[in-house]
């Protein structure tokens, strides 16, 4: 049997998105149906849409989600029908050499849904990170539902499913801030700002927040930042360094993607330091650094994909400090909106205007 419901594609990457119907097969073995309750807006589906990712058009946007699972398939044992999941791009295998290696959130074999879902003509769509949540309901892998505490909101804890989660691990998973630390974040929006949150839970003493626009440095000083440096004002890099008395950062997180800010980063950290790369660069993009500093600054060069989660142990733990009062994740949530104004969203994230708008259904 299948589902009709509604769900926000991209056709092609010249025009508007549209909500439509789509087809929702019932699960198969080792898959999940969700009714989605709320999905952030987030970069990667407005990438998808310009078709920045692939060209696998028509895609079913939306990906950083929460909701109840309705039903299971065959095989189907860590989630039930009415539990409350929030939803991940990484189902990890549990067979290769990095989940064998005691190294799951480097999975080299996450996996999707096997089966599509489709426009009413049966053209199969291309899910958002393999969700497509922009939906009344959408199926995944059962492996990409995690199960968290039902008493956080929906639109609160599907932040955690992409940009949330990427933020606070590239700070403490990949970044390994520590009690005392210095922590840099050059770029704050949605990602950056959640690094600057990431900091202030592992402990930084110092965590300065690099911008060029005064509205998201203003966003990371409420959720941490002890001190913002306006990059239209200021060399960056200098700024670091004489906030950190004449040094650089023990930790520098890049969250723009951009080679001149990887650049910025690179020697605003302190020598032995770690930069983090968790901005996401486009393909065309190329680096060149003098390989003697990259030798004689030693330290470690590291990207953090997804922050490095891994969703089981990560998300469960954040709700929990979400709803202790420990991780403010309200603080993100600029503004809700109907699934008919992704399009706006998509504007308003362009401009700068929010940090998150998120669907809710």
């Amino acid at each position: 049997m299948t589902q009709e419901v509604r769900g926000v594609v991209a056709r092609t990457k010249d025009a508007p998105v549209e909500t439509t119907t789509v087809i929702i097969p019932d699960p198969g073995p080792g898959e999940a149906v969700v009714r989605v309750q709320a999905c952030g807006v987030c970069h990667t589906d407005l990438h998808y849409k310009l078709g920045g990712i692939s060209d696998d058009f028509p895609f079913l946007l939306g990906h950083e989600a929460a909701g109840i699972v309705e039903s299971v398939g065959e095989g189907v044992t860590d989630v039930k029908p009415g539990d409350f999941v929030v939803l991940n791009w990484r189902a990890v295998c549990g067979q290769c050499r990095a989940c064998k290696r005691g190294r799951p959130w480097y999975c080299f074999d996450t996996h999707n849904a096997a089966q599509p879902m489709t426009l009413a003509d049966g053209t199969p769509l291309s899910p958002a990170l393999g969700i497509g949540a922009f939906a009344d309901k959408t199926l995944v892998a059962a492996g990409q539902c995690t199960k968290v505490d039902p008493k956080a909101a929906p639109s609160t804890a599907g932040l955690l499913g992409c940009g949330v989660m990427a933020g606070i691990g590239a700070a403490i998973n990949t970044g390994s801030v520590g009690r005392g630390d210095s922590v840099a974040v050059i770029g704050c929006g949605g990602v950056g700002t959640a690094a600057v949150a990431g900091a202030r839970l592992a402990g930084a003493a110092r965590i300065i927040a690099v911008d060029l626009d005064p509205r998201k440095l203003d966003s990371a000083a409420a959720l941490g930042a002890t001190h913002t440096v306006d990059a239209r004002e200021q060399d960056p890099v200098e700024a670091v360094r004489e906030l950190t008395g004449g040094f650089g950062a023990d930790v520098v997180i890049e969250a723009v993607g951009r080679p001149e800010t990887y650049k910025q980063a690179f020697y605003a950290r302190d020598l032995a330091g770690t930069l983090v790369l968790v901005g996401v660069p486009t393909p065309e993009m190329t680096l060149e650094l003098p390989l003697l500093d990259v030798f004689g600054r030693g330290g470690a060069l590291k990207s953090s994909w997804y922050g490095d989660c891994l969703p089981s142990r990560d998300f469960p733990m954040l709700i929990d400090l979400y709803l202790q009062g420990r991780l403010d994740l309200d603080a993100f949530v600029s503004e809700t909106i109907p699934l008919d104004g992704i399009e706006d969203a998509f504007a308003k994230m362009h401009r700068g205007d929010v940090l998150r708008s998120v669907v809710v259904l």
